[in-house]
């Protein structure tokens, strides 16, 4: 999924068209909903407690659909796939940046952008090099992802497989992006591909554990029953959802430390590299696409003279507003299970929700553009 702040970018881009085509619905930049909040850990009827709206709604694609349209507008020859990097070495802040493939090719360039995701090898080799340089081995910190504490489950159901409510109506997540929510626990579900397929992701959290290591593989394949008897008792159209998930994948959601740095010398990072969060806003993919945004339009402009000050004008701007996100993300997991500062206090929580979105439309992108051009463009401090 992604917000109005991202489907800017895709405008700009000139491929607007193509992505309304493979959205859950061709997004028009009226008012929508971003979800629809319900109490729903009781047997019992839940209860709407909110209702996020704003432009453009929640914007919902299939994974594999949305990256197919930025695969097939690639460049001939631009991407060589099966590649995996050991390691990279530069002999000075600015020279060439020599790159050591598993396979035993090497290759160099000007610049190594680190989108390596969440365990990335770029960034622990920064990390493990800014921490002997700086003598300061608290660095080693931010190499290793951080389990959040939160377990997930996830399954996709077509839509034609979900029974009709008992008065006759269709499952209100068909027509909205739902938020089911109860004690440490909630149920994220929405549909994608035209409104073909729904997405369901269910989470439950042990907030004391975040950070504590994780024993075991990050993803796996589980038994339907262990899902529904995790959601056991919660209202009937969730039951009823989960009940439709034949073959369910349990995944430990980890995410980054908020890095106090996305560059050294010649090497950036961006995307999960840089700041992989929790999935509680819906968030990762469009800051990714933000980077590329302010990353790109930077490097477009650059002078080998410049590029160092290019790169601190990407991660002056980026990074402040990612770890927000990264922050405001776990922050927003633990409001939608109660477990936040404002409990199930829903006169507070409600709006509190609201402000977690603040982030889509207090700062433009273009105005986030304009600042990094301008520290770009400003001399080093030894010239003023």
């Amino acid at each position: 999924m992604i917000w109005a702040r991202t489907w800017r970018i895709l405008e700009m881009m000139g491929l607007a068209s193509e992505f309304s085509k493979i959205a859950h619905a061709p997004p028009t930049g009226a008012q929508g909903i971003g979800f629809d909040f319900r109490r729903s850990d009781s047997p019992h009827q839940g209860f709407r407690f909110k209702l996020v709206e704003m432009p453009y709604g929640c914007i919902r694609f299939h994974r594999a659909e949305f990256l197919d349209i930025f695969v097939n507008h690639l460049p001939q020859g631009v991407a060589h796939f099966g590649k995996r990097l050991v390691s990279y070495s530069q002999a000075s802040a600015t020279g060439p940046i020599s790159l050591s493939f598993v396979d035993g090719t090497t290759a160099s360039c000007d610049v190594l952008i680190g989108a390596d995701g969440i365990k990335s090898y770029i960034r622990a080799q920064m990390y493990r090099e800014a921490a002997e340089t700086r003598r300061d081995p608290s660095l080693l910190r931010y190499i290793q992802p951080v389990w959040t504490g939160t377990i997930a489950y996830r399954g996709l159901i077509r839509v034609q497989d979900v029974p009709r409510q008992r008065d006759g109506s269709q499952h209100r997540t068909i027509e909205a992006p739902m938020m089911y929510c109860g004690k440490s626990k909630h149920v994220v579900s929405y549909s994608i591909s035209q409104g073909d397929i729904i997405n369901v992701v269910t989470l439950a959290s042990q907030p004391e554990k975040h950070g504590q290591p994780y024993d075991g593989e990050w993803v796996t394949n589980c038994e339907r029953q262990e899902l529904l008897d995790c959601y056991s008792g919660w209202e009937p159209e969730v039951e009823q959802l989960l009940s439709c998930i034949e073959k369910p994948s349990r995944w430990a959601l980890h995410h980054l430390l908020p890095l106090p740095f996305y560059h050294k010398d010649g090497v950036v990072l961006m995307g999960d590299s840089a700041h992989a969060m929790s999935p509680h806003q819906g968030a990762g993919a469009g800051q990714a696409i933000e980077d590329a945004f302010i990353l790109s339009h930077l490097l477009a402009k650059a002078t080998p003279e410049g590029l160092l000050r290019s790169l601190d004008a990407y991660q002056a701007v980026r990074l402040p507003a990612a770890n927000s996100v990264l922050a405001g993300s776990y922050e927003s997991g633990m409001m939608y299970e109660f477990n936040s500062e404002y409990g199930d206090d829903y006169d507070r929580l409600g709006p509190a929700i609201q402000r977690q979105w603040s982030w889509i439309d207090e700062i433009s992108l273009e105005e986030e553009l304009v600042s990094a051009f301008k520290l770009a463009d400003k001399p080093p401090a030894n010239l003023l």
